[in-house]
């Protein structure tokens, strides 16, 4: 196996986990941080941007997935 394309994977594996992390701090701001100094509004703003990079970058990691372990070069 070429050594560019098992790193492509392995940084590929990596993307998709740091999907679910970016999912997963943009909901724990959206709802599970209620009691904190930080106002509100201010929550939501970072919450909705952590979900929508987390799915942008859901979208690529798939599409490199696709890419790299279904279609034979």
């Amino acid at each position: 196996m070429d050594n560019n394309r098992l790193m492509e994977q392995i940084n590929t594996i990596f993307g998709a986990f740091m999907v679910f992390f970016y999912l997963g701090v943009g909901s724990y701001f959206l709802f599970f941080m209620k009691q904190t100094s930080f106002d509100r509004a201010l929550l939501v703003i970072i919450g909705t941007t952590f979900i929508f990079y987390g799915v942008y970058r859901a979208f690529r990691t798939y599409r490199k997935i696709i890419e790299l372990f279904f279609r034979s070069k």
